[in-house]
């Protein structure tokens, strides 16, 4: 089968691989949608490489069931089933998967994370995945959203830690795709959103998803403009960038008693400052977010499909496996919004 397969440091190329074969549990899927997400680019730049080399990235995958390995049929899947896929094969016995907190494993491990990925036409998904019910039937919704269900549920994640709710005002730093996903969530459950960014043409894709106002920081203070909706400041901003330099100049934005939310990965090592007596005396809760449980997955798959229209938006560009360079190149130049590959039946 083909796919692309990362060998080291910025060097991702198209390549014959064997096709997976299911192991026992285990399920093969025949993929039709796979997103390329920032952090698969972030990978592939050298921010945490994988171990082992050569491999296959890519984690937000849909398409059909085509193999079953031994016992996994129990699960009710079956061949030609049209499915998305939760990519973390996490063990569902330890503190945190009793406690719903599968992204935080003590074990975990998954698609283009220690497994290789839906970047092939073809992924081998782990049967701790499948035992967690984490291949979720998509019925007849389109593949290019069904790939977004896995970023959609990384945002319901942020929102849960945050307690976003109705009434709230969210700021979102950053309207790249996953930024655009924050705005779509918060507004559905009841907030005021501000959205940050210098790109004008992601702006006005946040306006289109319900942003109540939008700020380019090149022409206007955002701090200002927060204090002028708010009086206090927000009481909830999420910091949708991979740059920590970028996230401390908007931590006064909250207010006191907010929350602020590291939602982007940044670089291993770079640090950003913070004063711990404006968290203690303002009562800060400081908190981050990475991925998300099988239960907001299947939550963000109700949420995709209630609101397709406006997750359609979000992506930019459709293409083949072949163009994944130009992809790349994409995702790193902030052009347009979200790509999805696509692989033909």
């Amino acid at each position: 089968m083909k796919a692309a397969v990362v060998y080291g440091k910025n060097e991702i190329r198209i390549a014959e691989v064997p096709r997976p074969r299911p192991g026992k549990g285990e399920v093969v899927v025949k993929v039709r949608a796979s997103g390329v997400c920032a952090t698969d680019v972030k990978i592939l730049g050298g921010a945490g490489t994988p171990a082992e080399l050569p491999a296959i990235l890519g984690h937000e995958v849909a398409g059909t069931v085509a193999e079953l390995g031994a016992g996994a049929g129990e699960t009710g899947l079956h061949v030609g089933q049209r499915v998305a896929v939760y990519p973390i094969a996490a063990c569902g016995e330890c503190l945190y998967c009793r406690r719903g907190r599968n992204s935080l494993c003590l074990h975990e491990h998954g698609l283009g994370h220690g497994d290789d990925g839906g970047f092939a036409e073809f992924v081998r998904i782990p049967a701790e995945i499948v035992a967690l019910g984490g291949v979720i039937d998509v019925g007849d919704m389109p593949f290019d959203l069904a790939a977004m269900i896995e970023p959609v549920s990384c945002c319901l994640a942020a929102a849960e830690q945050c307690g976003t709710k109705a009434g709230d005002t969210v700021v979102v730093v950053g309207a790249g795709p996953l930024g655009l996903l924050h705005t779509a969530v918060s507004k559905a459950l009841g907030a005021r959103v501000v959205c940050i960014d210098m790109n004008e043409a992601r702006l006005a894709s946040a306006l289109r998803l319900g942003a109540m106002k939008v700020v380019n920081p090149e022409k206007e203070d955002a701090a200002a403009v927060v204090r002028d909706l708010t009086e206090v400041g927000a009481d909830v901003v999420i910091a949708a960038v991979g740059i920590p330099q970028v996230m401390e100049s908007y931590l006064p934005l909250v207010r006191n008693g907010g929350v602020f939310n590291v939602f982007g990965g940044t670089p291993r090592g770079e640090m950003m400052t913070v004063d711990p007596r404006w968290i203690h005396y303002g009562e800060i809760t400081l908190t981050g977010t990475f991925a998300s449980s099988v239960k907001q997955f299947h939550k963000a798959f109700d949420f995709v499909g209630s609101r397709a229209e406006e997750i359609e938006t979000v992506i930019s560009t459709r293409c083949g496996l072949d163009d994944i360079l130009a992809a790349v190149r994409r995702v790193q130049t902030g052009k347009g919004t979200k790509t999805v590959l696509q692989f033909p039946e």
